[in-house]
C-alpha cells in the first residue's frame, strides 16, 4: 500500500518505520529527519486542519494513519474520509474519549467502565467541596488537551486546591479519587465494533528516576508487561468493548486505536483516561515487541474499512523505550541545542527514533521537549532495559534529562 502517517514526533517515525519494513511505500505529512532517512516526507505550511487534508489527499494514498490526538479532535479524519481516504483515526466526535476528560468520565459512568469517584468542576466556589468529599487525596485533570501534562497528582488537599485553581484558568476541570497501583496501557484496534488488542504495555510519566518530578508526556516505556490472561479479557470486555459500543450506539462510532490508561488496583482494574490513538512513547516499545511477521498496516486497513478481526496480539520479545528529553522539559524545553552520538547509540545494539528534531545550518539539533526514543529489544525485559539505557547514555545532547529505571519497577 501507499500509506501516510501524519504527526512529527517518535510515535509516527516508529509507526513509519514498522510500515516500511512491511514494504508499503510510506509518506510521513509533515515528517522529522528521521522519517526523511527512512521514507517519503511533505513538508506543510502549517497544521490548520485545510492543510493537513490537501497534503495528505495529493499523496493519494491507499490508507492515511493519524498519530497525534490534536488533528482528530480537530476533525481531520472527518474530512479526509469525506473525500474518500480510508483513515485510521477516528472522528472529531469520537475523539472527545481524549479531547475532554468530562465527556470520557461521563461515557465511563453511563457505560458502567469502572473508573474512580469524580465530580466535574466550572467554578473556583466549588474546588474546596469536591477536594472535601473525595478525602483530600486526589488527582486534578484539565478538560481539554494538554499534550499529556494536564493532570496533577495531589498528596494534600492544599495542593489539590492550588493545581485546581490554576488549571481551572483554562476552562473546566475534572477532580477525582486518587488510585493506588501499578499502571497498565492497553491499546485495541477497532473499526467500531471489533477489537484487536496489542500486547500491554507500561509508561513511565514523572520526569525523574523513582517516579519523582513533574507528570510529562511520558519518559519512557516497556513491552509487555506480565498479566495474566483473564486480567487482559476482563480489560476487553469491561473497559475497552463498552466504550466502543456506547459510542456505536451514540452515532460516534470508534475507528482506530483506542487506548485504555490503566490502575490496577486491589478490586481489579480502573479506568484513569482514554487516549483515541496509539499512545507515545507505549507504540515505541509495542511495535518494536511485536513479531515482525504481523502485518501493522493491513490491520489499519481493514479497521478502516469495517472489516478488523478479533484478535489478541501477542509479544514475541520484551522491548524498553527510554526517552532522551531536552533542558527545562516539560515547564520550558530548550530548543536548537546540537545532537550527537546516534551511530553509537545504534552500535550499542538499539533503533533511535527523532521525536523533537529537526535540521539546523547542516546540523541535528533539539526541537521539542522529547528529542529521541531509544528502543531495544531483548529475550527478556532486564536485557532490553540494559541495552536501551546504554545506548541512550551514548547520545550527546547539552542538558539531557533521561530516565535509568524505565521498567524497574
Amino acid at each position: 500500500m501507499r500509506i501516510v502517517v501524519v504527526g512529527s514526533g517518535g510515535r509516527e517515525h516508529a509507526l513509519v518505520r514498522r510500515f516500511v519494513r512491511e514494504g508499503h511505500t510510506v509518506v510521513g505529512v509533515p515528517g522529522n529527519p528521521g522519517i526523511a532517512q527512512d521514507a517519503g516526507v511533505a513538508p506543510c505550511a502549517s497544521n490548520e486542519i485545510p492543510v493537513l487534508t490537501a497534503a495528505c489527499h495529493r499523496e493519494r494514498p491507499d490508507l492515511v494513519v493519524v498519530g497525534p490526538e490534536a488533528p482528530l479532535a480537530g476533525g481531520l479524519a472527518d474530512e479526509l474520509r469525506a473525500r474518500g481516504i480510508a483513515t485510521f483515526g477516528p472522528s472529531a466526535a469520537a475523539t472527545r474519549l481524549e479531547s475532554s476528560k468530562a465527556f470520557a468520565k461521563a461515557v465511563m459512568r453511563a457505560a458502567h467502565i469502572p473508573t474512580a469517584a469524580f465530580e466535574v468542576v466550572g467554578d473556583e466556589a466549588e474546588i474546596d467541596r469536591v477536594i472535601a468529599m473525595l478525602g483530600g487525596s486526589v488527582a486534578v485533570k484539565a478538560d481539554g488537551l494538554w499534550a499529556g501534562k494536564g493532570v496533577v497528582v495531589c498528596e494534600t488537599a492544599g495542593e489539590a486546591r492550588a493545581a485546581a485553581r490554576r488549571l481551572l484558568e483554562r476552562g473546566r476541570v475534572v477532580i477525582e479519587e486518587r488510585l493506588s497501583g501499578p499502571e497498565l496501557s492497553v491499546i485495541a484496534l477497532t473499526d467500531g465494533e471489533r477489537l484487536a488488542l496489542l500486547p500491554p504495555a507500561r509508561d513511565h510519566k514523572r520526569l525523574g528516576d523513582g517516579d519523582r518530578g513533574p507528570n510529562t508526556g511520558g519518559m519512557g516505556a516497556v513491552c509487555p508487561v506480565a498479566i495474566d490472561e483473564a486480567t487482559l479479557a476482563g480489560i476487553r470486555e469491561t473497559v475497552l468493548r463498552p466504550a466502543v459500543g456506547w459510542l456505536a450506539q451514540a452515532e460516534a462510532p470508534f475507528v482506530g486505536a483506542l487506548y485504555a490508561g490503566l490502575m490496577l488496583t486491589e478490586t481489579g482494574p480502573e479506568v484513569l483516561e482514554f487516549n483515541a490513538r496509539f499512545g507515545d512513547p507505549e507504540t515505541q516499545a509495542i511495535l518494536a515487541s511485536i513479531d515482525p511477521s504481523v502485518g501493522l498496516g493491513a490491520l489499519c486497513l481493514e479497521a478502516s474499512t469495517g472489516r478488523l478481526a478479533e484478535a489478541v496480539l501477542l509479544a514475541s520479545r520484551a522491548a524498553c523505550c527510554v526517552v532522551v528529553a531536552s533542558a527545562g522539559y516539560p515547564e520550558a524545553p530548550r530548543k536548537g541545542d546540537p545532537i550527537d552520538g546516534l551511530d553509537e547509540a545504534r552500535a550499542a545494539g538499539a533503533e533511535v527514533l527523532h521525536a523533537g528534531t529537526r535540521i539546523e545550518d547542516g546540523r541535528l539539533v533539539s526541537a521539542g521537549g522529547r528529542v529521541l526514543n531509544v528502543v531495544a529489544t531483548g529475550e527478556s525485559l532486564e536485557e532490553a532495559r540494559a541495552r536501551a539505557n546504554a545506548a541512550a547514555a551514548r547520545i550527546r545532547l547539552p542538558g539531557k534529562q533521561v530516565r535509568t529505571d524505565i521498567g524497574a519497577s
